[in-house]
């Protein structure tokens, strides 16, 4: 067999130079996509970071890799790319007032405030025999729009509830879900550790109480011109109002609850027909303790246990 034949006829030697260039093609492809992965995972770095530091709700550093060098780095290419942006603040204020402290104050100070929310209880079993006047409810939402809020966004909306047939068909979305929660969503911890508070699927507070309160965290809100305004903190925001709201509806000696329906907010928002940039965040039932409730037996955590001190 004439092996010197063989090779020069063969089929590399006479395509020698088209099997050059695919592989110097796949060479090149190959280098061209592990540079650009690089190019694309550093943007996407810079970008996470960007996002993170425009989150609203406490999360701006959360899982940030980026050392402070390289932040401050990522920080100036922004800048650089609007310094010819005009920025006006979405807050107007024309000036700013003198102020001497607190004015109103209870009579046995921080004592008696802590008495008061020392007795509020969370209650699933109301009265339909006593219904608060409607003033005092709006007095209890006028205490929580007080709030401290980030940017002064103020971003909240209390939707109070009274009409039977609407509590019908906001009790209906939440049982259902939580249902499928109880049996599917939820693990057995979870379940396990409620079974002490006797809760269950099954919530005729929805319908027994005079008052459902659901409380809406707003993600952005919009300007005069239409544009969306950023609201900072949002969540944070609305929890410290939804605190103040539970403490005024002591002091007026209402009982509340504070219950997450789970899964149910979108179904809940479109009912109420709030618009897409509120997130129900809370729903209280507001109303009298019905004269058969009963609570669980609970011990709050001593001071030493919830305070250090430096």
């Amino acid at each position: 067999m004439d092996y010197r034949s063989i090779f020069v006829n063969s089929w590399f030697l006479k395509n020698w130079k088209f099997i050059l260039i695919a592989l110097a093609a796949i060479v090149i492809g190959n280098l061209t996509r592990h540079v650009t992965n690089k190019i694309y995972a550093r943007r996407e770095r810079a970008q996470k970071y960007k996002n993170k530091t425009l989150m609203s709700d406490g999360d701006e550093y959360e899982d940030t890799e980026l050392n402070t060098k390289n932040a401050l780095n990522d920080i100036k290419s922004p800048q650089e790319d609007t310094r010819d942006i005009k920025y006006v603040p979405a807050l107007k204020v024309e000036n700013h007032v003198p102020f001497s402290g607190a004015q109103v104050t209870l009579p046995a100070g921080a004592k008696q405030f802590y008495e008061l929310v020392n007795n509020r209880r969370s209650v699933r079993s109301y009265t339909s025999k006593r219904i608060p006047p409607l003033q005092v409810i709006e007095d209890c939402i006028r205490a929580a729009g007080t709030s401290p809020s980030g940017a002064h966004t103020e971003p909240w909306t209390f939707c109070v509830v009274s009409d039977n047939n609407m509590k019908l068909r906001i009790r209906d979305i939440i049982e259902l879900e939580e249902k499928i929660n109880y049996a599917q969503r939820m693990n057995r911890q979870w379940t396990t550790d409620l079974t002490p508070l006797r809760t269950n699927h099954i919530k005729p507070y929805l319908t027994d109480a005079p008052y459902l309160i659901l409380v809406f965290k707003q993600i952005y809100g919009y300007l005069p011109n239409g544009d969306r305004k950023q609201h900072y903190y949002n969540e944070i925001s609305v929890a410290i109002a939804t605190g103040i709201l539970l403490c005024a509806l002591q002091a007026a000696g209402l009982n509340s609850l504070v219950t997450t329906p789970l899964n149910c907010g979108t179904a809940l928002r479109i009912l109420l027909d709030r618009p897409e940039n509120e997130k129900l965040l809370v729903l209280l039932p507001v109303g009298y303790a019905a004269e058969d409730c009963a609570v669980p037996d609970l011990k709050r955590k001593e001071l030493k246990d919830i305070m250090s001190k430096y």
